[in-house]
């Protein structure tokens, strides 16, 4: 067996804080990432880079802040849209310098044009979707008619290959794939860096039947979310159980978080329907996917690798995903100093309780802008949507007292407002100017 350790991404799209049974659900049941939880950490302050799927994957995999990626915004699903670029490494090209194969199976949204396609950036090996979201069971790209034509768009993909997979769920389908990957890399003994996007539970809202009826006591919109998010657990019970029985267990690092908050789109909004969909769970956080309070970003996130990391442990301690990339590549073998990174290794807030190496977090949305500041949140012109459409154009919080942002301590508070706010906007047009001069923005 390989000495260096094989590592697992796991990616789940608009799950939100509260949809876990290990992060306090009482009718979503996630069994096996509860067991992930106890071999390992689960994370109380993680952070996604967005509240948007494009951005925080950038983010995942390239190490830094979204605009520095150059993935601002969610991409469109056309063929020819850009996005990512070898301009901003990814893990996995990272990965493959130090030996390992890579590989991406599941959703991948950085773009669909040649030189933004998993297999130009890093990924030795590409099984699922380039677009935002499609239909679980014919993999169609699910905003229809993309590029204007007449017929929606097919996007199931091996390679650089279109391939066709008619009828099955596809939570199952790339949970089987991911399988199959591990079975051919342990005959093989190569170390492995694996991303697997689910795109569960992102709509639209589909799940078997056998999942429906595990939560057919709930509502119809926390049923299909519950019964989508159980499929997930299901599959990763799956490949824990594989990585067990190859004897690769102890010798993977397993990483899990989501890519943003819980949507508020309309569950039908195709068909002109306005009823916003509340089938996620922001937990005790006000906001939502689209949102830089904390309901938008702050998500669950667990990392286990038995033997190196201690089990059993919550840590509070605020990180954000771009902290992967480097924490990853040193346990590999790689040095984090060769590649431009925003994020910063947290190896020893997982291995030694040390304290978070960010002294400030940064996010941006369109024109929001926030920044966590220890236990202190500013977001500017935050956005909320439940009660209607609100904004403040500047919104203070203490997160220790008030996770939850109820209360507004501008007023009370008006040097440290000033102080955060004016370092927020020297963040967000530094920026702004560097994104002005890149070369390869998203079309």
């Amino acid at each position: 067996m390989t000495t260096k350790p094989n590592i697992i991404t796991i990616m789940t799209d608009d799950q939100g804080y509260g949809d876990l049974s290990c992060m306090g659900s009482k009718d979503v049941l996630t069994p096996h990432f509860d067991r992930l939880a106890a071999a390992g950490v689960r994370f109380e302050s993680f952070y996604s880079n967005s509240p948007v799927c494009s951005p925080s994957r950038a983010s995942l995999l390239t190490g830094r802040y979204p605009g520095y990626a150059g993935v601002r915004a969610i991409l469109a699903g056309r063929r020819t849209t850009t996005g990512l670029t070898n301009e901003s490494p990814t893990i996995a090209a990272a990965l493959k310098k130090e030996g390992y194969d890579t590989a991406l199976i599941g959703k991948w949204h950085l773009g669909l044009a040649p030189q933004c396609r998993p297999l130009a950036n890093g990924f030795d090996y590409f099984y699922g979707f380039m677009a935002g979201c499609i239909d679980y069971y014919s993999h169609i790209f699910y905003w229809g008619m993309a590029d204007g034509r007449t017929n929606p768009t097919h996007d199931l993909w091996e390679n650089n290959n279109e391939v066709y997979n008619n009828g099955q769920y596809f939570t199952d389908l790339i949970s089987e794939k991911t399988i199959e990957y591990i079975r051919e890399k342990s005959a093989v003994r190569r170390p492995y860096y694996l991303y697997l996007g689910y795109n569960a539970p992102h709509y639209p809202m589909h799940a078997p039947d056998k999942y429906m009826k595990r939560f057919n006591h709930l509502p119809w919109d926390r049923q299909v979310m519950a019964a989508m998010i159980s499929a997930v657990d299901d599959g990763l019970g799956m490949i824990a159980d594989e990585l067990e029985r190859q004897g690769a267990l102890e010798n993977t690092i397993i990483v899990f978080q989501s890519d943003n908050g819980p949507s508020r789109e309309s569950r039908n909004w195709l068909d002109g329907n306005p009823d916003p969909y509340y089938g996620g769970s922001s937990g005790k956080f006000k906001g939502h996917k689209f949102s830089l309070f904390e309901g938008g970003i702050r998500v669950p996130s667990i990392i286990s690798w038995p033997g190196h990391i201690p089990g059993g442990q919550v840590i509070s301690e605020p990180v954000v995903s771009m902290d992967y990339f480097p924490t990853l590549l040193k346990t590999a073998g790689g040095n984090p100093a060769d590649y431009r990174l925003d994020g910063l290794d947290i190896m020893k807030v997982l291995t030694e309780k040390s304290s978070s190496p960010h002294k400030e977090i940064f996010w941006e949305m369109g024109k929001q802008t926030a920044m966590r500041q220890g236990r202190y949140k500013l977001v500017l012109n935050g956005v909320l949507v439940e009660d209607g459409p609100q904004s403040a154009e500047v919104f203070l919080s203490d997160l220790e007292n008030d996770p939850g942002e109820k209360i507004n301590l501008a007023a009370e508070k008006p040097e440290l407002a000033a102080s955060m706010k004016a370092a927020a906007e020297k963040w967000r047009q530094n920026l702004e100017n560097a994104w002005e001069q890149r070369k390869d923005k998203p079309q």
